[in-house]
C-alpha cells in the first residue's frame, strides 16, 4: 500500500462528525424530566454494589477499609461525572461516551468508545441478573442453586457454577418492557427506586444502632482457625492480617477497581439527549445529583455491613440479610432482602435502559448493522433492545459475577479515559492561553493572574449549549485519566484476556463493516461531489459568457 492511500486510510477512519449532521433526524419522544433522569442514574447504580458486590469485596480484597475503597471509585466516577454532563449538555443527542469521541476525535474511536460501553452495558446487565437471582434463590432455600448445580453443572474457568435460566429470562422480561416504551419504564423505575432509597436508609440507621466499632479492629491473633494444622501463612492469605487494613492498602485499591463497577450508571443519564425535554438543564443536575446520592448510600452501606459483624465472616452473596440474621434482627433481613430485589430490579433497568441507544446510534451512523437503528410506532429502538436484550441473556446464563464485574469495569474506565481526553482536546484555546500567559508574563505576577483566571477561563470557555463546563481544565481531565489507567492496572490477566478477545471482534466489525458503510463518509462524499459539479458548472458558465475565448 503506497504512502498515499495509507495517508487516505487514516484520514478516513479519522473523520469527525458534526454536531448538527444534515439529513439526520431524532425519532424519538421528548418526554423525560429532571427527576427521571436522577432516578434512573441512581436507580442504574444502587443496585448489586450494596447489596452483593460489597460482601465480596470486604471478605476477600479489602475488608473494613472498603469504605475507602468506595471513595476511591467514587472520586474517579465524579470526576467522569463532570466531562459527561459537560458533553451531554453541549451534544444533547443519543449515543453517550461514543457520540462525544466521534465529535471529538474522529470515527475510530468513537467506534471503539461505543464498543466499550457495549460491552460495560451488556456485562453490567447480565451481573445484576445474576445478582437478582441469586438474592431470590436465598429467600427461597436456594432452591434454584441445588437444583441446577447438580443437574447441569459447568466445571470450566471463568464460567458460572451452573447456568443460570431463571436471570436470563429476567433480562428477556425487562427488555420486553423496554420495547414496550420510555415513560411507562421511566414510571416503573421511579416506583423501585423509591423503594430502594427507603431500605438503604433503614440499613445506615441499623448500622448507627447495632454496629461494633471493634468488627474494625481485629488483629491476627483474634482471627479464627479453620482447622489444627491451619497455618499462620494460610490464614494471613485467607483472612488478611485484620485492623482496618487486613490486606494492606494495596487490598483497598484493588477493592476500588473491583467497586469502581458500583458506580457505573450515571453515564445511562447522558444517552437520553433526544428524549429529555431540556438537556442542558436536565443531564448535568441528573448525572450530579445521582452521583452524591450513591456516593452516600455506598459510603453509608459499607460502613454498616462491616461494622455488624466481622468482615471475614460476611457472605458473599447475600452479604446485608446475613449480617442482620447474625446481630439477631432475623425478621429484618427479609425487608432487606425485598428492597434489594427492588434495587436490583432498578439496576438491571439501568443497565438495559442505555444499551440499545447506543446501538441505535452505532447502526443510525453506519458503524454496526442499519436494522438495529429500525424504531417502533411508540418511538422506541425496538430491535436494538431485544437485540440487546439476547446478548445479555446469553452472558447470564454462562458467567459468574466476578468476572462479569471485572470486565465491565476495564470496559468502562477505557470508554471514560476516552471521555476525559475529549475533553482536554475542546479545551485547546484555553490552554494555548494559559501558554500565552506563561511566555508573556514570565514572573511571579503570571503565578497570581493564573491562579485567579484560571478557574473562570476553564469555566467560561465553552459554546452557548455549555452548561455547565468542566472546571479546573486541564488538571482535573488528566487526573481523572491517570486514576482510571491505574484502576485498569489492578484488573488480572484474565480480565485483560477476555477484554482483549472482544476488542477484536469489534475491530473486524468496524473494518469489515463499519468503514464502508459510515454514513459521515457518505456526507463527505455527498458533499465533495456538490462541490466538484458547483465548480463544473461555474467553469461553464464562465466560459460561456460573450466575448470569452474557450480556445485557450
Amino acid at each position: 500500500m503506497s504512502g498515499a492511500k495509507v495517508l487516505q486510510f487514516l484520514q478516513n477512519i479519522s473523520r469527525r462528525k458534526p454536531l448538527e449532521p444534515e439529513g439526520e433526524v431524532s425519532n424519538f419522544r421528548r418526554c423525560l424530566t429532571t427527576l427521571d433522569l436522577v432516578a434512573l442514574g441512581v436507580g442504574s447504580t444502587l443496585g448489586a454494589g450494596v447489596y452483593v458486590l460489597s460482601g465480596e469485596v470486604a471478605r476477600a480484597v479489602a475488608g473494613p477499609s472498603i469504605i475507602i475503597s468506595f471513595l476511591i471509585a467514587a472520586v474517579a466516577s465524579i470526576f467522569a461525572g463532570l466531562c459527561y454532563a459537560e458533553f451531554g449538555a453541549r451534544v444533547p443527542k443519543t449515543g453517550s461516551a461514543y457520540l462525544y469521541s466521534y465529535v471529538t476525535v474522529g470515527e475510530i474511536w468513537a467506534f471503539v468508545t461505543g464498543w466499550n460501553l457495549l460491552l460495560s452495558y451488556v456485562i453490567g446487565t447480565s451481573s445484576v441478573a445474576r445478582a437478582w437471582s441469586g438474592t431470590f434463590d436465598d429467600l427461597i432455600g436456594n432452591v434454584i442453586a441445588n437444583s441446577l448445580g447438580k443437574q447441569v453443572a459447568m466445571d470450566l474457568p471463568g464460567l458460572a457454577p451452573y447456568p443460570d435460566f431463571f436471570a436470563a429470562g429476567i433480562i428477556m422480561l425487562l427488555a420486553g418492557i423496554l420495547a414496550f416504551g420510555v415513560k411507562e419504564s421511566a414510571t416503573v423505575n421511579k416506583v423501585f427506586t423509591a423503594v430502594n432509597i427507603l431500605v438503604l436508609l433503614f440499613v445506615i440507621l441499623s448500622g448507627f444502632i447495632k454496629g461494633d466499632i471493634n468488627n474494625w479492629y481485629r488483629y491476627e491473633d483474634t482471627l479464627p482457625n479453620q482447622s489444627e494444622n491451619y497455618t499462620t501463612l494460610n490464614k494471613t492469605t485467607t483472612y488478611g492480617s485484620g485492623g482496618f487494613f487486613p490486606f494492606g492498602f494495596e487490598g483497598t485499591l484493588a477493592g476500588a477497581a473491583t467497586c469502581f463497577y458500583a458506580f457505573v450508571g450515571f453515564d445511562c443519564i447522558a444517552t437520553t439527549g433526544e428524549e429529555v425535554q431540556n438537556p442542558q438543564k436536565s443531564i448535568p443536575l441528573g448525572i450530579v445529583a445521582s452521583l452524591l446520592i450513591c456516593f452516600l448510600a455506598y459510603f453509608g452501606v459499607s460502613a454498616t455491613l462491616t461494622l455488624l459483624m466481622p468482615y471475614y465472616l460476611l457472605s458473599v452473596h447475600s452479604p446485608l440479610p446475613v449480617a442482620f440474621t447474625y446481630i439477631g434482627w432475623g425478621p429484618a433481613k427479609y425487608a432487606v432482602a425485598v428492597g434489594s430485589l427492588c434495587a436490583l430490579s432498578t439496576s438491571l433497568l439501568g443497565s438495559m435502559f442505555p444499551m440499545p441507544r447506543v446501538l441505535f446510534a452505532m447502526a443510525r451512523d453506519g458503524l454496526l448493522f442499519r436494522p438495529l437503528s429500525n424504531m417502533s410506532d411508540r418511538q422506541s429502538p425496538v430491535i436494538a433492545t431485544l437485540a440487546s436484550g439476547v446478548v445479555a441473556a446469553i452472558m447470564a446464563l454462562l458467567f459468574d459475577l466476578k468476572s462479569l464485574v471485572d470486565m465491565m469495569s476495564i470496559g468502562t474506565l477505557f470508554a471514560y479515559t476516552l471521555v476525559a481526553i475529549c475533553i482536554l482536546i475542546l479545551s485547546q484555546p484555553v490552554l494555548s492561553l494559559h501558554v500565552y500567559l506563561f511566555f508573556k508574563l514570565q514572573s511571579s505576577e503570571f503565578w497570581g493572574v493564573w491562579v485567579f483566571f484560571f478557574p473562570l477561563i476553564s469555566f467560561n470557555n465553552a459554546s452557548p449549549l455549555l452548561y455547565p463546563q468542566v472546571p479546573f481544565v486541564p488538571l482535573l481531565p488528566i487526573f481523572s485519566t491517570f486514576v482510571n489507567v491505574h484502576l485498569m492496572a489492578q484488573l488480572g490477566s484474565d480480565t485483560w484476556i477476555r477484554y482483549t478477545v472482544w476488542m477484536g471482534v469489534g475491530l473486524i466489525i468496524y473494518f469489515c463493516y463499519g468503514v464502508r458503510h459510515s454514513v459521515q463518509k457518505q456526507r463527505l462524499e455527498n458533499s465533495h461531489d456538490r462541490v466538484s459539479i458547483h465548480s463544473i458548472a461555474a467553469a461553464m458558465e464562465q466560459s460561456t459568457k460573450p466575448g470569452q475565448d474557450v480556445t485557450g
